[in-house]
């Protein structure tokens, strides 16, 4: 039995009784981004009570989302396959809340998942495909994520690489990603500094993660 039933018959419905609680979306987001431990997800989810985390993650068990599964001698929490085909719909929701995302407030983070998140919501292969492999280190806020495009295949992983740039932004990477700055006005205001590598390459960046505001 879902933890919420709304009385009606259909498949809206019935997939808002299975993800629709606070938080389980968020929950799906990060494992989306790969298998993660009890406390990883607490980690990256800094706001959840752990009562509730815990009552998400054995809904979305009992409604065959997740598993739990033996890794590296610890018990990680990971998408099944009918998990797993939550990746469009939470990519879509993704660009769709993009539109309305406004200004940040000072209490909200960026994480590491969250980010990765949005930055495969902003991808345009078709555009990447045109252009050269490119390697990215990003230090966004606490995120420190290493991004390399290839083509049309994109890898964003935590921690860093050998990177063709380097850049450190905050949460106003928005402003990058959605044109409303171009790459040359965001390193004049400060909203990214180039750490090293060739600063044009940011227009390289802008254009093959852009979403419209």
């Amino acid at each position: 039995m879902a933890a919420r039933d709304y009385g009606q018959y259909g498949g809206v419905t019935r997939a808002l009784e299975l993800v629709g609680e606070r938080w389980a979306m968020l929950i799906v987001r990060d494992l989306l981004v790969g298998p993660r431990r009890y406390g990883e997800l607490a980690a990256g989810l800094p706001r959840i009570p752990s009562n509730i985390l815990t009552a998400r993650l054995k809904e979305l068990q009992a409604a065959g989302v997740i598993r739990r599964a033996p890794h590296s001698r610890v018990i990680v929490y990971e998408l099944t396959a009918y998990g797993r085909e939550l990746d469009p719909v939470v990519l879509a929701l993704g660009a769709w809340g993009f539109k309305a995302l406004g200004d940040p407030r000072e209490e909200q983070v960026i994480t590491p998942d969250s980010m990765t998140m949005d930055l495969r919501t902003a991808f345009r292969q078709q555009v990447a495909a045109s252009l050269p492999p490119t390697a990215y280190a990003a230090r966004l806020g606490p995120a420190e994520l290493f991004i390399r495009v290839d083509g049309s295949a994109l890898e964003v992983r935590r921690g860093d690489g050998p990177a063709d740039l380097a850049f450190a932004a905050g949460a106003d990477i928005r402003r990058l990603i959605s044109g409303e700055l171009t790459p040359r006005r965001a390193i004049a205001t400060g909203v990214v500094e180039v750490l090293h590598g060739p600063g044009d390459l940011l227009d390289r960046f802008a254009s093959t993660f852009h979403l419209a505001a």
